[in-house]
Formats: C-alpha cells, sequence, structure tokens
C-alpha cells in the first residue's frame, strides 16, 4: 500500500512518495564509476571523427575545450553530491536552490536528454552493427537493428539493479580496451601530413571550433550520472565525488589522446566518407597495415560499448522521473517500484520514446544526418540542467 516517507533534509526538501518497496542500494564504487565511465563512452566517441570531419583536425581544439568544460562539470557535480546526496543529481540540486518551479523543469529537460541520447547513441551503434550486417544501409534494417539496441539494455535494466549493475562494469572494461590501444599504440603511426588543412569547413576558426564544440558536447554527457542514480549507490557522500572525478578523468584521458591518433592516422577526406562511418574500425585497419581484421575487433568491441552505455542511461531514463515522481513533480506512475525494485514504467516508457524518435528522424534523413541532429537536440535540453546546477551552489 502507498504511504508517505518523511524525509525532511537540510534542503527543505518535501516528503516523498513511496509505495512501500526499498530501492536497492546496489552500487558500490566500482559499479558507479563504471557508470560514470559507461555513460560517457558509448557509441558518440567512435564515430565523432566522421561527425566532425566537415570541420577537419581544429575540431580537436573543440575536442579540448569540451574536456575542459567537462572536466569543469564533474568537480561541480562532485561538490554537489556531497552537499545533497538526493535522488536526481541535478533535478534535486535546482529544487533545493530554486523550488519545485525550476525543478520540474530540470527534471523534464534532463528526462528528454537522457531519452533522446539514447536515440543518438543507439543510431551510432547501428554504423558499428552495420560494418557486419545491412553494409546497404536499408532504412528498415537500419531500423530493426536499432530497437534491438534499445530494447536488450532495457529488459537488463527491469531485471533489477544488481544484474544491470554487474553488465556496467564488464561492458565498460571491454569498451575501454580498444580506446585506450588507440590512444597510445595509434599515437605511433600519426603523420603530421594528415592535420592540414587546419580548417576545412570554409568558415572561420571560430565558427568551426563553434560548430564543432557542438557535436563534442554530446561524448561528455553523463559526468553526473552517479548523482542522477545517488538513491542506488551504496555511501553516497563518499562514492559519488570520488566515481564522479575518477570516471570523467579516465573517460577525458583516451578522449583526447585516441581522437588526436585518427585525426592522425587519417586525412580529413577519407574520415568524411561514409565507408569510414566507423572512423575508430578504419584508423585500426590503417594501423594493421591493411585487411579489415583489425578493423572488426574495434567494431565488436564498440558493439559491446554501445549496449554498456545504452544500459547505464536507460536506467537513468528512470531514475529522473522517478525522483520528480516522488516530489509529486511527475506522474504518479513514474514513482513506483516493480517487484524487482525498480521504476518499470519509467524504464518502459522511455525506451518507447527512444524508439519513436529513431523510427521518426531514420525515415526523414540519413543516418549521419540522425545521428547528428539527435546529437544537437540532446546538447540543447542538457544546457537547462547543467546551468540551474551551476547556479545552485
Amino acid at each position: 500500500m502507498a504511504h508517505k516517507v518523511h524525509q525532511e533534509s537540510e534542503s527543505g526538501l518535501v516528503p516523498a512518495e513511496s509505495d512501500g518497496r526499498a530501492t536497492e542500494r546496489a552500487l558500490g564504487l566500482p559499479q558507479s564509476t563504471a557508470l560514470i565511465m559507461g555513460s560517457i563512452i558509448g557509441v558518440g566517441i567512435f564515430s565523432l571523427p566522421y561527425s566532425l570531419a566537415s570541420y577537419g583536425p581544429i575540431s580537436l581544439v573543440a575536442m579540448g575545450l569540451a574536456t575542459i568544460g567537462a572536466v569543469a562539470l564533474a568537480f561541480m557535480f562532485s561538490v554537489m553530491s556531497r552537499r545533497l546526496p538526493a535522488d536526481g543529481g541535478p533535478y534535486a540540486y535546482a529544487r533545493s536552490a530554486f523550488g519545485n518551479g525550476l525543478g520540474f523543469s530540470n527534471a523534464w529537460s534532463y528526462w528528454i536528454t537522457a531519452w533522446a541520447g539514447n536515440a543518438a547513441i543507439v543510431v551510432g551503434w547501428v554504423y558499428y552493427v552495420e560494418h557486419f550486417l545491412n553494409k546497404s544501409g536499408a532504412v528498415g534494417w537500419s531500423i530493426a537493428i536499432a530497437l534491438v539496441g534499445l530494447w536488450v539494455p532495457a529488459v537488463i535494466n527491469l531485471t533489477g539493479v544488481r544484474n544491470m549493475g554487474t553488465f556496467q562494469v564488464w561492458t565498460t572494461v571491454l569498451k575501454f580496451i580498444p580506446l585506450a590501444i588507440i590512444a597510445t599504440v595509434g599515437l605511433f603511426f600519426i603523420k603530421s601530413g594528415n592535420f592540414a588543412p587546419w580548417n576545412v569547413s570554409g568558415d572561420s576558426s571560430l565558427s568551426a571550433i563553434g560548430g564543432a564544440m557542438a557535436i563534442c558536447l554530446f561524448s561528455y554527457l553523463g559526468v553526473e550520472t552517479a548523482a542522477v542514480a545517488a538513491a542506488k549507490v551504496r555511501d553516497p557522500e563518499r562514492n559519488i565525488p570520488k566515481s564522479t572525478i575518477y570516471g570523467t578523468l579516465a573517460s577525458a584521458g583516451v578522449y583526447l589522446l585516441s581522437m588526436v591518433a585518427v585525426f592522425g592516422i587519417m586525412p580529413t577526406s577519407q574520415l568524411a566518407m561514409d565507408a569510414n562511418k566507423a572512423s575508430y574500425s578504419s584508423a585500426a585497419n590503417v594501423m594493421a597495415g591493411g585487411g579489415s581484421w583489425a578493423g572488426n575487433l574495434v567494431a565488436l568491441a564498440v558493439i559491446i560499448s554501445g549496449i554498456g552505455a545504452l544500459n547505464g542511461w536507460t536506467m537513468i531514463c528512470a531514475e529522473m522521473p522517478l525522483a520528480a515522481a516522488k516530489d509529486g513533480l511527475f506522474p504518479a506512475r513514474f514513482g513506483k517500484l516493480s517487484p524487482r525494485a525498480v521504476p518499470a514504467f519509467g524504464i518502459i516508457s522511455s525506451a518507447a520514446l527512444s524508439s519513436v524518435a529513431v523510427v521518426i528522424s531514420y525515415m526523414g534523413a540519413s543516418g549521419s544526418t540522425v545521428f547528428t541532429t539527435l546529437v544537437l537536440m540532446t546538447g540543447i535540453t542538457a544546457a537547462v540542467p547543467y546551468a540551474f546546477s551551476a547556479l545552485a551552489q
């Protein structure tokens, strides 16, 4: 039977709704760090050189600036999570500082960011699946593959937080390997001539950096995920700040080095080709001296990486409306827990919205345009909760 759980805190948050089932705190420091890294490192980085090829190597400057911003955000969320280790992260911070109205706006914007972000992740994931299947790029099959990529993680999340956390750790380990190899070994295959021309966009350097940065920012969405899932983290005052910093710094290191390597291994004109949508696979093949075996291994790792990212973000899609529903700001169904102590309605409805976004987008544009459009959409909606989290300090 539903009942009120009075949870007054120093922040003045009002009582929360509960359906009587306890939330399982199954995420320790390794799992919450894996959640951060797994959410940041999805497939966006592996397809980013292809998306940025229209700007050229100048995109590396944009990536550097995006990295500085991401690390600053990580430190901000680290501080805020110590001060207020409440479920919902950016939503809880804005609500505590500014009241229910802005709290609701933050929750709504972040929820859109999460499920639209999943749609973008799965489109990038399809690039790598199509390294093996549907090489002709038939739209119907692309949609079918994308739907599989969205609903497998949803099913994993529905089985419980512990299963989700275990899956997240293993996929994070597997995804880190190809990035680390390209970020280290790949540096020895760089040809300085590939960094020219520096700016191929035809715009000024400032405009090119700005346009590229809007795309780069998507690759760092996720620095706040441990804070959003605070109710699932053991000892949140200790583990959320540590996992946020550790996960973001590790991701930033391999991001920057591997991006430099890929742009240095392949000329921009090649990165812009549809045949090289799976940019890291193409770079791996060059490193291996030709053939396809190295690229195939990278593609397999990226497929695993994408499922891991979708697994983490599927949980986050449900956690934000769960926190808002407990405070009466989202429909009550989002606040109900299943017998496995997960917000099943939030998981299913978010996966459904991601599916609709993917289908509509694919029906109206090519895969590359779909990915870039969804990336820009999530960047815009993410700006709201990030901004109010900063103002809440």
